[in-house]
């Protein structure tokens, strides 16, 4: 009977000592009998999970109709048209724009250009000779801080033409965009471009390679058609100070359309822009030919990005004078040259020589496949400087010099000439089997003493750049050129490249992100490239 009894004795325990392992101190029990009491706790009532409220994408719904404008022609209703954003209503430009015009912002209203949009008519290279086929008073064509205008088709593109000005101002938050139609369609990947033409300043500053036979360089006689227009756009004239306008915080997208052969407009033509132009805070993304191309003139530009262009990133021609500083280039994997200098194709001592200068710039050069053999191209008999600046150029040479003229180490005033190439506070990353080239009677010996000339230039520089494009202690580390010395257009700095450092942030606001170089709030989908900004 006791070993019946412990057994039984064991076999209660046996089950008991588990459910007491599931318990705890409070759901026990002991009065101090022999009995054990499990006391199981009522089971909760489950906290139900709160639904998260969903964040909306915002969508645009169109504007009820077009404004009036001051142009007797009036905007066109073209109806809506729908896109990732929402939809928009558009209204489309006159042909010619006749009068001093102002686009205003309009919520959920888009701006369209049907085809060659003319600001003004061409009222030659001076007041007093205005071609009697202009028939209509200088005009303004004024465009609002937040305002889209989209090419309609390919062929579409804006004409500024000399003696008329454009006056788009954007601010830091509220950008110009100049686009496609298909980025607003939301069809377009990083590798879009060529969708429409581009903005095309005409100016009356002097340039070179005439179009007149027997034309004087420089000259009020000379004067030259813009490159990619099918119809007449004239540049050109004796005013080194012409006043075309002012851009500032624009973006240019998606533009380079093929008009025909070698005929292709840039994202930004500067046709005989004269100093008293303004130009700053510009943005070019994706242009299928160069970012910008200045032909001639006094060209002055503060803060310049040029992203994703196909053929060069700066391109300098027919007598130009220009000043670039804050400049940041980077390129897709395709792409020619960051920089094509030249002065005339047909004449080395064409009068006034070419003589551009960079100053602050950060160039990234990651094209697999450039046609001129190395990120810097300069040729013609083209003076250049480049100071306080970064050249990252893995897959190719840094620098060409190309024909005698140019590396000419005299300075002649009598034509124009300042004499080699400078480089002052200039590293540069080179692929290649040499980091320098020379063709046309020029040798790469030449060229690597004419860089090493100056101060602090290296072209075995190894990159520390942040995010893409802000220095890193290998950059603040190289010593500053005094960039006063150029110019009075140059602003002295302490460092070299575009950014001096994370709180260096110019580029913040105002610009767009895309896959091939990102700047502030990448997370935000409405600053990305491929889309368009909804308030």
């Amino acid at each position: 009977m006791k070993s019946i009894t412990r057994t039984m004795n064991m076999m209660l325990a046996g089950v008991a000592l588990p459910l007491l392992a599931g318990c705890g101190a409070q759901d026990i029990a002991s009065p101090g009998g022999g009995d054990i009491t499990i006391n199981y706790p009522p089971s909760p009532t489950p906290t139900p999970t709160p639904t998260p409220t969903p964040t909306p994408t915002p969508t645009v719904t169109p504007a009820s109709g077009c404004p009036t404008i001051a142009d007797p022609q009036g905007l066109t209703d073209a109806g809506t048209i729908s896109g990732p954003t929402g939809t928009w209503r558009v209204c489309s430009l006159p042909n010619q724009i006749r009068t001093n015009v102002t686009l205003p912002k309009i919520a959920g209203l888009l701006y369209q250009m049907p085809g060659r949009v003319d600001v003004g008519c061409d009222r030659g290279p001076s007041e007093s000779a205005v071609p009697g086929t202009c028939t209509i008073s200088s005009v303004t064509l004024n465009i609002e801080p937040g305002v889209i205008v989209y090419g309609g088709t390919g062929v579409s593109w804006l004409a500024v033409n000399r003696g008329n000005k454009i006056n788009a101002v954007g601010t830091a938050t509220k950008p110009i965009i100049f686009t496609s139609r298909d980025n607003v369609l939301g069809l377009n990947t990083n590798a879009s471009s060529g969708q429409w033409g581009g903005v095309v300043l005409l100016g009356r500053a002097p340039t070179t390679d005439c179009q007149e036979s027997g034309a004087t360089p420089g000259t009020a006689g000379c004067s030259r058609q813009t490159e990619g227009a099918a119809a007449q756009a004239f540049f050109g004239g004796a005013t080194p100070t012409d006043n075309s306008g002012r851009m500032s915080y624009v973006q240019i997208r998606y533009s380079g359309y093929v008009l025909g052969s070698n005929s292709e407009l840039q994202a930004l033509t500067l046709g005989g822009v004269g100093s008293g132009t303004q130009l700053d805070h510009l943005q070019l993304h994706n242009s299928s030919d160069d970012g910008m191309e200045a032909f001639g003139g006094v060209v002055n530009i503060k803060h310049l990005i040029v992203d994703g262009a196909e053929d060069d990133a700066i391109d300098t021609d027919t007598g130009v004078k220009a000043n670039l500083q804050f400049v940041l280039a980077v390129q897709r994997s395709v792409g020619d040259s960051i920089i094509e200098a030249d002065t005339d194709n047909a004449n080395d001592g064409e009068t006034p020589r070419q003589n551009t200068k960079i100053a602050n710039a950060t160039f990234l050069a990651r094209s697999t496949a450039i046609g001129n053999s190395s990120a810097i191209l300069i040729r013609g008999g083209a003076d250049y400087t480049i100071a306080n600046s970064v050249l990252v150029s893995p897959n190719f040479s840094c620098l060409r010099i190309s024909r005698a003229q140019t590396a000419s180490t005299t300075a002649d005033p009598a034509i124009d000439e300042a004499g080699a190439p400078v480089f002052r506070s200039f590293q540069m990353q080179c692929g290649g089997a040499s980091p320098f080239i020379g063709s046309n009677s020029v040798t790469a010996a030449q060229v690597q003493a004419i860089f090493e000339a100056g101060a602090n230039n290296s072209a075995a520089y190894t990159p520390s750049l942040v995010n893409t494009f802000v220095n890193g202690a290998t950059e603040t580390a190289v010593p500053a050129f005094d960039v006063t010395t150029l110019g009075s257009f140059f602003t002295a700095t302490n460092y070299i490249g575009a950014f001096k450092d994370a709180n260096d942030t110019w580029y913040a606001g105002w610009t767009c992100n895309s896959a091939t170089v990102s700047f502030d709030n990448a997370s935000e989908p409405f600053r990305a490239c491929t889309s368009l900004p909804i308030t």
